[in-house]
């Protein structure tokens, strides 16, 4: 008998317990060292650039989204705005037949009370908070400067933004007489903590108040316009009496707003506007980031399941005797089956551990290395568990999938005509 039969008899031989299969598949990928060697480097390297380039599309995304919502609700109700109503003389009849838009008057929500209840029970919602907002005047010595006003409570709206991490100065509570500055508005006005600041408003209110804080948003538009008050101040300054302009929504998922929105609109008919549809332009960029990652990841795990699908088609013929003699020795085409189809999801999960270390280590790296001017990280990157367990799951499964025709190939092999040939 020969030294290939006598290997395969010593198989065939060995106790029931023992996976026939996985010793087979092993010592078939340990017999070609160095094609097993070049697919596994393969299948890392590509596994290496999707959880790369997935972190970094990640990070990025998730940077630009806490930018954008550094300084806004994920979604704002406002009331309807004013319309031009022609007059009809008759049924068939329009008089005025020049119609100009009315300028929008600063007015409340009607029954925002019951609205805010209401918004509140649903289970996608987190927060809901009511604001007076408006245009103003802040008056320093000869100098005037346009603001708007943002009346809020700060227990709820504080909840929406995340001021405690803004405050550069002072601190972001507020009683009936403070107000929160932007630096940029501090800094034309000459301004600091416990000066005080005339507000005026364009429906006539006015008030003198007492700067308790100081403010950066990160965009100078924000620091030099936004300043922020109790609601009731506010209300005052703008003549709002117990109303309010905009309710401030918070939801659970930032991406379901545009959806929620709309399902808040039909139930209570208030005009309600996501950050979504706000920044339209920008999630069409965010879309187009993760359409780029899902194309990178299609081709890099189509090149990973030609290049195990060739390896293993190199093999089946290389061990079309060694099949044909374990065919012929009563190992079922099943069997045959798993071996070649084990052998591809090995060499697809082998190279996806390697790759995934050598892309967290790659990430860590370009972190370290890339920084800002104050020595921050660029964007944070968040090496969550499950893009590794993704990535595994993608290159074992390819390897499976690459592996099936090879393997159904060598199943389908006549033992006489392999030991023959």
């Amino acid at each position: 008998m020969s030294e290939k039969a006598l290997e395969a008899s010593k198989l065939k031989t060995l106790p029931s317990w023992q996976p026939f299969e996985w010793i087979v598949a092993l010592r078939f990928l340990g017999e070609g060292r160095i094609q097993t060697a070049f697919i596994i480097s393969g299948v890392a390297l590509g596994v290496a650039v999707i959880v790369f380039m997935s972190a970094l599309l990640l990070g990025l995304q998730s940077n630009i989204t806490t930018r954008v919502l550094t300084g806004q609700a994920h979604i704002q109700l406002l009331p309807s705005k004013e319309i031009v109503r022609p007059l009809r003389s008759n049924v068939d009849s329009i008089e005025g037949a020049i119609m100009q838009a009315p300028p929008q008057r600063t007015k409340s929500i009607d029954q925002w009370q019951s609205i805010a209840v209401q918004i509140s029970n649903m289970a996608d919602v987190t927060v809901v908070s009511p604001a007076a907002t408006g245009a103003a005047f802040v008056v320093r010595g000869d100098t005037s400067r346009a603001i708007s006003i943002n009346g809020v409570k700060p227990d709820l709206y504080f909840q929406i933004i995340a001021m405690a991490d803004k405050i550069v100065s002072g601190t972001m509570d507020l009683t009936g007489s403070d107000i929160l500055i932007g630096s940029e508005l501090a800094s034309d006005l000459g301004l600091s903590l416990g000066d005080k600041l005339r507000v005026t408003s364009a429906t006539g209110g006015d008030n003198t108040l007492t700067i308790s804080g100081i403010f950066d948003f990160g965009n100078k538009g924000a620091n030099s316009r936004s300043t922020f008050v109790t609601l009731r101040t506010a209300q005052s300054l703008l003549g709002l009496v117990g109303g309010v302009s905009v309710l401030d929504v918070n939801v659970k998922d930032i991406y379901a707003a545009e959806i929620i929105a709309q399902r808040i609109e039909a139930s209570t008919g208030v005009q309600a506007d996501s950050w979504i549809k706000n920044n339209a332009q920008l999630f069409t960029a965010i879309g187009a980031q993760q359409s780029s990652n899902t194309v990178i990841r299609l081709f890099v795990a189509l090149s990973v399941a030609l290049g195990i699908a060739s390896v293993l088609v190199v093999s089946v013929v290389q061990k079309s005797r060694e099949i044909g003699i374990l065919r012929a020795m009563g190992i079922t085409r099943g069997q045959i089956l798993r071996i070649f189809l084990l052998q591809g999801g090995l060499l697809g999960f082998g190279g996806a551990v390697i790759g995934s270390m050598l892309g967290g280590g790659g990430l860590l790296i370009w972190q370290k290395m890339l920084r800002n001017p104050d020595g921050t990280p660029l964007f944070p990157l968040d090496l969550e568990p499950p893009l590794f367990i993704s990535a595994l799951l993608l290159a074992t499964l390819t390897g499976l999938i690459s592996a099936f025709v090879p393997a159904l190939r060598a199943a389908r092999l006549d033992p006489v005509v392999a030991i023959r040939g």
